[in-house]
């Protein structure tokens, strides 16, 4: 079966003052349908660029230089940008790492799902915040109903991240991209926020790159794993191949700080 998601060859560099930064430097993925492909690696590795590249979200100066990054057959980087926006959100959905930072500040709870709504779908305001309300409900969120008019600020790191998600998977998206999903989260929250992932690929069959510095992570839930390392990829296998034979130094360092 081929890719749903192909990247190849990617470079992602930004021109700043003191010279070229390669934050993303040559690397190439593969990500399929209901699969899980784990993302790992320090911070600065180059995994959220990764992300950001898929999309061509990368901030200026950076921009994608080489390489080709192909969803569904489509050439994503030479879409033209109105094609691409109806592909963000809908088709590809990606969850940043800061909740607090990626949510609208001046825009409630509750507006910012149901906007999102009324953007992709031919819901009617009335549907679209009945909609918020029963996502809201779902992700474990209580008084569901009440926290639509919440401002991001009003709620709590564990809150944040779960609208957030209810936000990544509203559209029932066919790639769904978790930056850093657990992080900062107690162990109940972190099980929670796993589950309802799950819970999104056995439903509907999504495919997930989920990018983590968790070992423990990725072993509950990725069949395969890339792991990073200063912009490039080290190593790249199959979960149980890697836990049982990892080569690189740097991955071999992963595992020895593992609690034991």
């Amino acid at each position: 079966m081929p890719a749903l998601l192909e990247i190849e060859d990617i470079h992602t560099y930004f021109s700043t003052n003191e010279g070229i930064v390669k934050a993303v430097n040559g690397i190439s993925l593969s990500l399929h349908e209901n699969r899980v492909l784990g993302v790992v690696g320090e911070s600065g590795s180059g995994k959220t660029m990764t992300a950001l590249s898929i999309l061509q979200l990368v901030p200026f100066p950076g921009d994608v230089v080489k390489g080709k990054i192909t969803y569904d057959g489509q050439d994503l980087l030479n879409m033209p940008v109105s094609q691409l926006r109806r592909i963000r959100g809908k088709e590809i959905s990606l969850i940043f790492q800061d909740a607090g930072a990626a949510l609208n500040p001046v825009i409630s709870v509750g507006k910012q799902v149901e906007e999102l709504m009324l953007e992709h779908t031919d819901m009617s305001k009335r549907q679209a915040r009945a909609f918020a309300a029963e996502l809201l409900s779902q992700m474990g969120i209580p008084d569901a109903n009440e926290m639509l008019d919440r401002y991001p600020f009003q709620l709590s790191g564990g809150m944040a991240q779960r609208v957030l998600l209810a936000i990544g998977v509203a559209l029932k998206p066919r790639i769904l991209i978790a930056d850093e999903p657990t992080s900062n989260l107690d162990v109940t929250l972190q099980a929670e926020i796993l589950h309802r992932l799950r819970r999104l690929r056995e439903e509907n069959g999504t495919a997930i790159m989920l990018i983590t510095h968790d070992l423990g992570v990725i072993a509950q839930m990725a069949e395969m794993v890339a792991v990073m390392y200063g912009g490039s990829i080290v190593e790249y296998a199959d979960t149980l191949t890697l836990y049982r034979r990892h080569m690189h130094p740097y991955t071999w360092g992963l595992f020895q700080a593992l609690p034991r």
